[in-house]
């Protein structure tokens, strides 16, 4: 369907190994140690996520101008020979500018770049750039750029980043990786792809991240997710056809969890028994338990599904709880922490951030049956990571993971038996409607926390324009007066040019010296080492923190 010339024509690559588009990142040239880590950050493992790691939008070209014709805030494309180029430090160790005075025949201006110092070297006096961004107090702030005379790609690809590799870092590796698929096979039989009118993969692919036009992109779009829906469906035929491994039965809970019932400070709620109870059920049977709980933040998922952890804990096995962050897991474990050791369970947690020594003490205890309870990130299905008898695993936040880190924790085998899968209990705070997640997850059974706990006060949620943003401050202001807490979520960690978003580390500093000064507010984020960020959960859990 798409006649193109193949983009990545003339890209150095090494010789694809054996397995495909399966093949790690790192053997993708130029992809160092520290680019893999950045892009394993992402959920990016193997060429093929790294392929299927989709544009969240896609820059048109600007017009064309000259400098002498830039206006305040309008989008345009500059070509500029650079005069002379250095770094401004800033008061934050976290920023810094590159700054390049260049000119054209009109005139000079500044440009700008934001934490890419490391462009210093090759903004070399008289070097031709080619330049895209908007004039902002009297700068021009650059959002694309091309070094030579070859002019900017037509339309650009803009990928989800992050601190440590920026969108255009992940456009010039996903360009290599394009090399790949030149003899690509296509897992879509012709007959489908010809009554659909479907495009092949390879082109699929390459259209996503170097259309011709934004129709293209969004043909190869639905293209690619017509494969990922379909390969789920049928494999979720093979399920329903029994295709799957037993698991262990726990016919009836015993005295662990009636310790634990009687050791709660509040009682369950209905949503919560009925909840439990379809558990039970699952339990008690050798076939998987595959099921989907869905609840509000606050409706008390967590006590249920520690209910069924430590239903594979008296029966002997183990249980695992696997969230997406580092700082989710973190939350879980000091949750659940003290109620474990007051049942004189073992529990740890496991996430990337444990040293080499620890990592391998928590291998051993997970291998021996040392420990009863681990609660992890994605390190939970990392290779070298063996169970000696997992019975029950949970996963939160189901939705941000992918499919196959979903299915490696379900698959997960144990050295005390390794023909029994765990039961799974996957958690969801997303509403769904039943339909839509019958739909989506045919192989789960549904079940939802309705009723929030007795005594919770109604969740009122509203909407405040940016301009308004100090108004809203104002009368958090009022709350945290009474000695209530508060969170602020923000999308960055630091200030970015990719994204004029608002970063956690500025806006915590802003507001301790503006609408919130007098409280106290912590800041969090995920590349704080861990032990931090335990300690700063913990002092909000303790009151503290004010605002977190």
């Amino acid at each position: 369907m798409f006649a193109r010339k193949d983009v990545t024509e003339g890209v150095c690559a090494k010789p694809i190994s054996r397995g495909g588009l399966g093949v790690p990142i790192t053997e993708l040239s130029g992809v160092g140690p520290k680019t893999a880590k950045a892009l394993e950050h992402l959920g990016i493992f193997s060429v093929n996520d790294l392929l299927l790691y989709r544009p969240r939008r896609y820059e048109v070209p600007a017009e064309q101008r000259m400098i002498q014709e830039l206006s305040s805030g309008k989008e345009a494309s500059l070509d500029v020979e650079v005069v002379k180029a250095s770094i401004r430090r800033t008061r934050r160790r976290s920023l810094t500018i590159l700054e390049a005075l260049v000119r054209d025949d009109t005139g000079s201006v500044i440009a700008t770049w934001f934490n890419q110092s490391w462009l210093l070297n090759k903004l070399t006096p008289g070097v031709r750039i080619q330049l895209r961004g908007a004039l902002e107090r009297g700068d021009f702030v650059v959002r694309a750029y091309d070094i030579g005379c070859e002019p900017l790609a037509d339309i650009t690809p803009i990928y989800p980043a992050s601190e440590a590799l920026g969108t255009k870092r992940i456009r010039d590796v996903i360009q290599v990786a394009l090399s790949y698929v030149s003899g690509l096979g296509d897992p879509l039989p012709a007959g489908i792809r010809t009554r659909y009118q479907l495009p092949g993969k390879a082109d699929s692919l390459r259209a996503l991240h170097a259309p011709r036009f934004i129709a293209e992109a969004e043909i190869a779009r639905k293209r690619l997710a017509f494969e990922e829906l379909l390969v789920m469906q049928v494999g979720l035929a093979q399920i329903s056809r029994g295709e799957i491994r037993d698991a262990s039965s726990f016919p009836s809970s015993g005295n662990l969890v009636d310790s634990y019932r009687k050791g709660l400070p509040f009682s369950l709620t209905p949503s919560q028994e009925s909840v439990i109870t379809e558990i039970d059920s699952d339990l008690a049977a050798e076939q998987p338990m595959q099921r989907l709980l869905q609840g509000d933040v606050g409706s008390g998922k967590t006590v249920v599904a520690l209910y069924a952890l430590l239903r594979a804990v008296e029966a002997g096995k183990q249980g695992a709880l696997m969230a997406p962050t580092e700082t989710l897991a973190e939350q879980h474990f000091l949750t659940i922490e003290d109620i474990c050791e007051s049942l004189d369970v073992s529990c740890s947690l496991l996430t990337s951030s444990l040293s080499t020594v620890e990592m391998r003490e928590a291998r051993s205890l997970l291998g021996s049956g040392g420990v009863s309870i681990v609660v992890g990130t994605h390190a939970l299905i990392q290779e070298g990571i063996v169970f000696r008898d997992l019975g029950v695993a949970v996963v939160d936040e189901q939705h941000r993971f992918g499919v196959e880190q979903r299915h490696a924790l379900a698959e997960h085998k144990s050295s005390n038996d390794p023909m029994r899968v765990p039961h799974l209990l996957y958690m969801t705070a997303t509403p769904i409607p039943r339909t839509l997640a019958l739909t989506v997850w045919g192989d789960l059974e549904i079940s939802e926390i309705s009723k929030p706990p007795a005594g919770r006060k109604k969740v009122v949620t509203r909407w405040v324009t940016h301009e308004r943003s100090s108004e809203a401050y104002m009368r958090l202001r009022k709350y945290l007066e009474e000695g209530r807490q508060a969170y602020v979520v923000c999308p960055l960690v630091s200030a970015s040019d990719a994204s004029d978003s608002r970063a956690v580390e500025d806006e915590a500093e802003r507001l301790r010296e503006s609408e919130l000064s007098g409280f106290e507010v912590g800041c969090i984020h995920g590349q704080l080492p861990a032990r931090e960020r335990r300690d700063l959960m913990k002092d909000f859990i303790e009151g503290k923190i004010d605002v977190l």
